[in-house]
């Protein structure tokens, strides 16, 4: 009868709103989530809504020039992705994914408010307006750290992992998440940037204002059916400090020969508290000192870490690494609505007599390409690829970020070669006043749009699963601001590489790479810059991705005492070649 009850029940240890263990056929799967693709449909958005034209109502409406603007936008946008780190801990360590995402989700919406009405108001001091106007954008920037990471990985966990068929489920949520996700920003690149354009500014950004709205009481309304973890751990990231200090203290002690006889629990600890226990693995070996066993000065033992403990700071250790080779995809990624727009508006942007594509709109291709591939990736390549593998993601989760960064590396050089083109016809129809338009037409730049549409299918989506999946149990929330943050501090690099270059290239009677004037400038020296930095940033991914070895978890559960492993078939000496 016991374990009749315990099945009906999810394995994971997830409970209902009213704290109660979940339910599998009442909560959870896809007919939860189907209550929280609304809210991230309409949150991409308004935010490619305004970060897509951004930096020309900046040029245009608050007259900044264009490196200026550049640095203003790569700021805002990389503010609106690191924040996450805040939001991330926050639900971690107190308030939980769902009350974190609540709370948050408010301010999101009060900022996209402000932003709406700063706009509109035509009366206001140049002075006040920017003040507005600038309260507004960071206003969106605290409500996106806790909206971010919250709301992907709140949707991961209505699915359990210890339940074969909804693990099957879970191996396609984020590629249907960012399929969502890409399907609001394509509304935002095509519809609302011609509305900001020609229509308004303030229409532009009122209406995902309103739909947001919208989205939260949909939110709110599948609230029955939706499964919570419990936080196991008070503070997740404090225990994951405390294992290199621990390391530290014990410097001097000597590792035993085998692992086996490092501390960790029994096995009854893991079946009564329902953690996951993390095997040991051979990297980061030093850190396997803060779970030596070792007697006191009073002769009674002091109990060290446990493996468990010290295996999830190594998967953080081993994260970073590869978090910091995602760095210089994402200036690539931060192209897309800062210098790409900006060369857009000085080609022909003309379709008919009567009609212009707004620059900004060009990027409606990105989105596309990406509502194109996924489905394609999902229900084509990763059958095709499992076949032949038996990898049950049809690659593994660091070939597909290789991918998706070689794809990078391709977009950049086609920049590049369509830049050194628009220069060639620059020279040619003498072209070069700061509104002279050149008699070139905006379709050049679709190759590299699409490029990188394409490419984000592997690295974006990679990235998000490869963080969720490789975080320890109680900070998933935080593991996955590994992929927000890697965004934001991409375009941090990016404003910090834009500034430098243009203080390097412009000093005295010199052009500056990327002046005022692209017409009379040298932006295709920029992009061979970029083209260089990410061909020597591959080279790096691959050492690191050679030396990462993925988690090996299991968890007990009540049926037979079994425990059930978690060993990822991905797991992969050199890039994942090994399966």
């Amino acid at each position: 009868m016991e374990a009749k009850a315990d099945a009906d029940y999810t394995q994971d240890g997830t409970v209902d709103f009213r704290g109660q263990p979940a339910v599998p056929s009442r909560t959870g799967k896809w007919k939860a989530c189907a209550f929280l693709v609304g809210y991230e449909a309409f949150e991409r958005m308004a935010f490619y809504g305004v970060a897509s034209n951004l930096v020309n109502y900046l040029t245009r409406e608050l007259h900044e020039d264009t490196v200026s603007s550049v640095i203003s936008v790569n700021n805002w946008s990389g503010s609106v992705w690191i924040t996450p780190i805040l939001g991330a801990y926050i639900a971690d360590s107190y308030l939980g994914r769902f009350w974190t995402f609540t709370i948050s989700s408010l301010i999101y919406v009060l900022g996209m408010s402000l932003l709406s009405i700063g706009v509109s108001l035509k009366r206001l001091k140049p002075s006040t307006q920017i003040t507005f106007f600038y309260t507004a954008l960071y206003t969106i920037a605290i409500g996106a750290g806790g909206t971010k990471p919250n709301i992907s990985t709140f949707g991961a966990d209505q699915f359990d992992d210890f339940n074969p068929n909804e693990k099957e489920l879970k191996d396609s949520f984020f590629n249907w998440w960012m399929f969502t996700s890409f399907l609001g920003a394509l509304i935002a690149t095509l519809g609302l940037v011609y509305i900001q354009d020609n229509l308004g500014w303030g229409l532009g950004y009122g209406i995902p204002t309103v739909g947001l709205l919208i989205s939260l009481l949909v939110f709110y309304a599948g609230t029955p059916m939706y499964r919570h973890k419990v936080n196991k751990t008070r503070s997740p990231a404090t225990e994951i400090m405390s294992v290199p200090i621990a390391a530290f203290k014990n410097r001097t002690l000597q590792l035993p020969t085998h692992p086996s006889l490092l501390y960790e629990n029994d096995s009854q600890y893991y079946l009564t508290t329902a953690k996951r226990q993390i095997h040991h693995t051979p990297t980061f070996r030093f850190l396997d000192k803060a779970a030596i066993r070792q007697e006191s000065t009073s002769g009674s033992p002091r109990a060290p870490l446990t493996v468990t403990q010290v295996e999830g700071a190594k998967l953080i250790f081993g994260m970073v690494t590869i978090w910091l080779v995602t760095l210089i995809p994402s200036t690539i990624w931060a192209q897309i609505n800062t210098l790409f727009v900006k060369q857009g508006t000085t080609l022909d942007r003309k379709l008919g007599s009567d009609f212009r594509i707004p620059a900004a709109s060009l990027g409606s291709f990105v989105t596309l390409s990406m509502l194109l591939s996924v489905p394609m990736y999902d229900r084509f390549f990763v059958p095709f690829m499992r076949q032949r593998t038996g990898n049950p993601r049809g690659i593994t989760l660091l070939q597909r970020l290789g991918i998706g960064f070689s794809m990078h590396i391709i977009a950049i050089a086609i920049a590049y070669a369509v830049e050194v083109k628009r220069m060639h016809v620059i020279k040619e129809n003498n072209a070069i006043g700061p509104k002279d338009v050149v008699p070139m037409s905006i379709f050049w730049l679709l190759p590299q749009y699409v490029l990188i549409g394409i490419a984000d299918v592997f690295h974006a989506v990679g990235l998000l699963e490869f963080f969720y999946d490789q975080s320890p149990e109680n900070m998933q929330s935080l593991g996955t601001t590994f992929f927000t943050s890697g965004i934001g501090v991409g375009n941090f690099l990016n404003s910090f590489l834009v500034t430098m270059v243009d203080k390097i290239t412009g000093k005295g009677e010199s052009k500056s790479w990327i002046g005022d004037n692209l017409n009379d400038c040298h932006l295709d020296y920029y992009y061979g810059f970029l083209l260089v930095l990410s061909s020597v940033n591959l080279m790096v991914f691959l050492w690191a991705s050679s030396r990462y070895i993925y988690k090996k978890e299991s968890i007990m559960v009540k049926d037979g005492l079994c425990v059930e492993m978690e060993e990822n078939p991905s797991m992969d000496a050199s890039l994942g070649l090994q399966v």
